[in-house]
């Protein structure tokens, strides 16, 4: 019997992108599994905290609001912090702006495994379709409500990854499209929680996007015996395309010093976040 009171916290990483956020509840409430939203504030202002605090209030599922400071980037201490405050065994993590579809936290949960973390995608939508997306009485259903003018707008070059919006379920198919290796991605993906706290979760010293929130922790994850298990054509999340953040040189450098130390564990990481300020 499971001892924890959900079968999965969906942990969010936040800051200040209120339509987008309530967006994501709004999907999330739409799914019937037994889970619980945590909202991880990277330090919003107060009229936007003021403003998740009517959507919590407002939503079905229960949603939990973690806030730190603001003193610069550190979404790795504030995710760190979240799952501090999770109530199951099981962890997914998305971006902010990334909108779950239908299915979304079934699709997790039935594809988990021990000792096994649960790579998803993200589907990039053309610019144009924001504000529809934003306004939708059933974000969650988006994509396939809208699939024929999102796939027209492809074939003319709006939009990136627009195929794995399309749910497969037939297991052969499905693992076909499932065999290339690829890394894991902060905006989508999942594991157990034994798993991220028998590395220390993220690392806290990425002060800076890119690289920390993923490609890090999957490195000692991996190195600890872990494997990537793609969800490809499932779990699916629409993100509206913007410019993607460089690899910047300082977490290029972090990255090289824990390859080289072969740190597995984090020096600073879940158990040095501290509590929530």
């Amino acid at each position: 019997m499971n001892k924890y009171q959900y079968d999965a916290s969906v942990i969010v990483s936040f800051y200040n992108n209120v339509d987008s956020l309530a967006c994501i509840i709004k999907a999330l409430d739409n799914q019937k599994e037994n889970f619980e939203i945590i909202i991880a504030d990277d330090g919003s202002r107060e009229e936007n905290v003021t403003k998740v605090k009517q959507l919590i209030s407002d939503a079905a599922k229960p949603v939990t609001h973690i806030w730190q400071e603001d003193i610069g980037f550190r979404k790795n201490r504030i995710l760190n912090k979240a799952v501090s405050h999770s109530s199951s065994d099981y962890l997914i993590f998305i971006d902010g702006d990334c909108i779950p579809q239908s299915h979304f936290v079934a699709d997790h949960l039935s594809n988990k495994q021990p000792n096994s973390i649960l790579n998803g995608r993200r589907v990039d939508l053309a610019t144009q379709f924001k504000e529809r997306l934003y306004t939708s009485a059933s974000p969650d259903r988006f994509f396939n409500r809208n699939k024929l003018k999102i796939f027209s707008l492809y074939l003319f070059g709006h939009g990136k990854n627009v195929e794995k919006g399309i749910r497969i379920t037939h297991p052969f198919l499905l693992k076909k499209l499932n065999t290339k290796k690829k890394g894991i991605v902060g905006c989508n993906f999942s594991l157990h929680k034994e798993d991220f706290l028998s590395v220390n979760g993220f690392d806290n010293r990425y002060n800076i996007p890119s690289i920390g929130e993923d490609t890090d922790i999957e490195y000692r994850l991996v190195k600890q015996g872990k494997q990537i298990k793609n969800l490809f054509y499932q779990a699916i999340v629409l993100h509206v395309i913007h410019t993607e953040l460089p690899r910047l040189e300082q977490a290029e450098e972090l990255f090289r010093q824990t390859r080289e130390g072969n740190h597995i564990v984090a020096l600073d990481g879940y158990h040095q976040a501290g509590s929530v300020d």
